[in-house]
């Protein structure tokens, strides 16, 4: 088996998971940069002449459709998601085209939360949308995803979630092993790990300013024509300082300041087949690291 073509895969079905699973219902949007740092195509440190940056919108609505309690008060949920991510890349000094010029992931989702017992729920969630490079959108840029989630609830600051998520990221529907986990503390100092996603560590300097630092991982994807590579897989990990500033107790606005890490962009074929076959000299192709800025809002529909 390829290594990192199954981490990516698991990777974008975990993201795909935890957006919906922590879905709030509310509206957030995120613009990011990342100016041009070199291309290491042999994943072992040394650089070519080509380089490439990175400028990316990202957003996504969460919807309630339902919100009911039961005879315990535990909430049964039906909602609906609605997420997007446009990215567009500037590339410099290659000898040959690699990378496209833009991206595009857009999808709706359904989600469905219930109690199983007094601390177990079961998480119901199904998605389809378009991942693409803009050049031509066809059916092989629609991909879907399903799965069940059983989620034990520890206490009010902490949930374990894992199970079964069917993917059509390698054109026929494949069972991945999905997983999430979430820890947070309340007071002045405050701890939130969400896994995958992101980790951080904050305070408190007021009831309208949080100060955090942060660490986050993001993806996309995307059908592309490359020779025999037809997918795309685009990962960043990126760490800051994060100043969240409240206004009212709805309308927050985060303010980002750091260094992506880590970001790649790896092709891969979608034939079953290739998914298989070992690669034990396999070394993922990377980008060096960069300075990373971000702006971001979010408008929580629950908060009055």
């Amino acid at each position: 088996m390829k290594i990192s073509t199954y981490c990516f895969v698991v990777i974008a079905a975990f993201f795909s998971l935890n957006s919906k699973a922590q879905m709030e219902p509310g509206i957030r949007l995120k613009g990011e940069y990342i100016p041009f740092s070199n291309y290491n195509p042999n994943g072992n440190g040394d650089s070519n002449s080509g380089k490439s940056d990175m400028r990316r919108i990202e957003g996504g609505i969460g919807i309630p459709l339902s919100v009911k309690l039961d005879s315990l008060g535990r909430p049964k949920i039906w909602a609906m998601s609605l997420e997007g991510s446009y990215a567009s890349i500037k590339n410099r000094d290659f000898e040959k085209s690699l990378f496209p010029n833009e991206l595009l992931n857009a999808s709706i989702g359904l989600m469905h939360l219930r109690p199983m017992s007094k601390t177990w729920n079961i998480m119901f969630m199904a998605s389809a949308g378009v991942y693409t490079n803009m050049k031509k959108i066809d059916s092989r840029d629609i991909l879907a995803m399903g799965g069940v989630i059983f989620i034990k609830q520890f206490n009010p600051r902490t949930a374990l979630g894992f199970g079964p998520v069917v993917s059509n990221s390698f054109g026929v529907p494949m069972i991945l092993p999905a997983l999430y986990f979430t820890w947070k503390t309340e007071g002045k100092f405050q701890v939130l790990v969400n896994f995958p996603q992101r980790v951080e560590v904050g305070m408190k300097v007021n009831e309208a300013i949080n100060l955090k630092a942060v660490g986050e991982i993001s993806s996309m994807t995307a059908d592309v024509d490359r020779e025999d590579k037809f997918q795309l897989s685009y990962l960043q990990v990126v760490t800051g300082l994060r100043p969240e500033f409240k206004i009212g107790k709805s309308l927050s606005i985060e303010l980002t300041a750091g260094y992506s890490v880590y970001r790649s962009m790896t092709f891969t074929s979608r034939k079953l087949s290739d998914f298989f076959k070992d690669k034990k000299d396999e070394k993922v192709p990377y980008f060096k690291p960069a300075p990373y800025g971000a702006v971001g809002l979010k408008w929580n529909f629950g908060k009055k």
